[in-house]
């Protein structure tokens, strides 16, 4: 899809079979490419949903856009959704996908449906939370350098510094079982170059363009009580300030195992 600027954005869409389904935005996360989720098919296809996606800009197919915030994302959303001829949509994102998925519901409220946030960081310097805690050693660095800036940022991604994620032995089962598919949107994003990956989390501490107590639409936040990825502590937070927020936390789960309860949460969206 051709943008204003003279990008290009890489739309996934598993179409419409003539019932009615209703659109469903997916945002990926961190490094990940922007296909939809194989593994949440079969539950769209019960409930009547239609699956769109996309490229974050400098993943995949789409334009690197330097500089862009949270808030661009709901642009972008918008612009596909009125190329596609969709008037309503819901959105839901995964880990860095989540602020994402927000920011629809915060900046478009006549066109999302409902917001559902699985794993997803709060904004960097939230009051009241102390961001970085319960975050694994590798992760408090990753995005401390980009708290520094664009260059910090870029070298730290440039240097041999290994990310442990630190996933449970929930997390392990899960990617090795139902959820292996994240294989095929993670490698890809990772050969194409830190690009994408130094624009997400150079967004995630900035301003991210909108205030999470403006997403008025319903949001079901989504975490695992034993993630170290993105600690649970963020999406407390985001439910003491979404207006019309759902809270599920299951205590034994890490941020891939907590995927387990997708299913459950389109259920929630459908209704």
């Amino acid at each position: 899809m051709p943008l204003p600027d003279g990008g290009t954005l890489h739309v996934y869409d598993t179409g419409d079979d003539g019932t009615g389904r209703l659109p469903v935005v997916w945002h990926h996360g961190t490094p990940n490419i922007g296909a939809p989720p194989a593994p949440l098919f079969a539950a769209a296809d019960r409930l009547g949903l239609r699956w769109v996606s996309y490229d974050r800009p400098g993943y995949g197919g789409s334009t690197r856009r330097p500089g862009r915030d949270v808030a661009s994302a709901a642009a972008d959303v918008a612009r596909l959704a009125d190329a596609l001829g969709l008037d309503r949509y819901a959105t839901v994102g995964h880990s860095g996908g989540a602020p994402h998925a927000l920011a629809s519901g915060a900046l478009h409220p006549d066109r999302v449906v409902a917001v559902v946030a699985v794993a997803g960081l709060a904004p960097y310097g939230a009051a009241g939370l102390d961001w970085f805690a319960g975050m694994t050693p590798s992760g408090q660095a990753s995005l401390r350098a980009a708290t520094q800036g664009r260059a910090v940022k870029e070298r730290h991604a440039a240097s041999d510094t290994d990310y442990d994620p630190e996933f449970t032995p929930a997390d392990l089962a899960t990617l090795a079982g139902p959820w292996a598919w994240l294989d095929e949107v993670v490698g890809p994003a990772v050969r194409g170059g830190p690009d994408g990956l130094v624009d997400d989390d150079l967004a995630y501490v900035t301003p991210w363009g909108f205030d999470p107590a403006g997403v008025t639409v319903p949001v079901l936040l989504l975490h695992g009580g034993r993630d170290r990825v993105v600690p649970a502590s963020h999406s407390r937070w985001l439910a003491g300030v979404c207006p019309a927020a759902d809270l599920r936390i299951t205590d034994d789960d890490g941020h891939l195992s907590v995927l387990g309860g997708a299913p459950a949460a389109l259920e929630w969206l459908r209704r």
